[in-house]
C-alpha cells in the first residue's frame, strides 16, 4: 500500500542530529533523513531537514544520484521515499522505533540462527525476528511460537520418542504411537507440553511459562481485537529463547 496511513516513521526527527554526525556513508545519511518522514519528499526538503539537524554538507551532494544508486533502498514516486529494503538496511545499522531493551531479544535470537541447522525452524525464527523488528508484534508472537514448537517436537522425535509415546498412551489409551514428527503434531500443543513435562524434558515452571506463551499465541493467531505491545512481544520471545532455543535448538 502507498497511502500515508500504511507508513510509519522509522526515526524521530530529534534523533536525526546524532545519526547525521556519525561516520556513515552519504547514502546512509540521506536514507536517515527519509526515515524521519512518512511521505515522499523532494530533494529540497531533504536538504532542509538535514540543515535543520545541523548537517549542512548534504546540500553540496548530488542527492538524487546518491538515491538512484541505492539498489532499491529508496525510490522516487511523488518524491523520494524509503522502501522496505531501505528500512531493513537502517535497522541493520541500529535505527529502530523499538527501544534498545526490546530490540535486544531479536539480536539474541539472531545469534542462534547460525546454530539452527533445521531449515524449517530457521525460517520460523528468522521471520519472527523480522516481524518483531518491523513492529508486527502479533505476527512475531505467532512465528516465534511455531519455531519453538518445531524445536520441541523435533527434540522429542529424535531423543525421547519411546518415553513420549508411553506417557501419551498412559494418559490416553486411544493414542496411536507417533513414528514421525508430524505424528507428534497431531496432539494438541497444550497436551504436548503436559506430556513432555511428565517425562522431564521441561520442568513444571517452564511448562507454565510456555503455556502462557501458547495462550498469547492463540490470541494473536485468530481475528480479534487483541492488541500487543513491543514489550509483550519481547517478553514472549525472550521466554522462548531462554526455555526452548537455548536449550534444544
Amino acid at each position: 500500500m502507498n497511502g500515508s496511513k500504511s507508513r510509519r516513521r522509522l526515526l524521530k526527527s530529534l534523533e536525526l542530529k546524532d545519526w547525521l554526525h556519525k561516520d556513515l556513508s552519504k547514502l546512509d545519511k540521506v536514507l536517515l533523513v527519509l526515515a524521519t518522514q512518512d511521505e515522499p519528499i523532494s530533494v529540497a526538503k531533504i536538504n532542509e531537514i538535514s540543515e535543520a539537524a545541523g548537517f549542512r554538507a548534504m546540500r553540496k551532494w548530488n542527492v538524487s544520484a546518491t538515491l538512484s544508486a541505492s539498489k532499491g533502498r529508496a525510490i522516487r514516486t511523488t518524491g523520494w521515499e524509503l522502501t522496505e529494503a531501505g528500512k531493513l538496511h537502517l535497522r541493520d545499522l541500529g535505527v529502530s522505533t523499538i527501544s534498545p531493551a526490546a530490540m535486544q531479544v531479536a539480536v539474541d535470537l539472531r545469534k542462534y540462527l547460525s546454530d539452527i541447522t533445521e531449515e524449517q525452524t530457521r525460517v520460523f525464527v528468522e521471520e519472527a525476528i523480522k516481524c518483531h523488528e518491523a513492529e508486527l508484534y502479533r505476527s512475531a508472537i505467532v512465528m516465534s511460537w511455531l519455531g519453538a514448537v518445531d524445536v520441541l517436537q523435533r527434540h522429542v522425535h529424535q531423543n525421547d520418542l519411546a518415553a513420549f509415546n508411553a506417557e501419551a498412551k498412559r494418559v490416553n489409551g486411544k493414542w496411536k504411537p507417533a513414528k514421525s514428527q508430524d505424528d507428534i503434531g497431531k496432539m494438541s500443543e497444550s497436551d504436548f507440553l503436559d506430556r513432555i513435562e511428565a517425562i522431564s524434558i521441561i520442568g513444571k515452571n517452564a511448562k507454565a511459562q510456555l503455556k502462557g506463551c501458547l495462550d498469547l499465541r492463540n490470541g494473536c493467531g485468530h481475528p480479534n481485537s487483541l492488541k500487543v505491545s513491543v514489550n509483550k512481544s519481547a517478553a514472549h520471545m525472550e521466554t522462548l529463547l531462554l526455555n526452548v532455543f537455548q536449550k534444544f535448538a
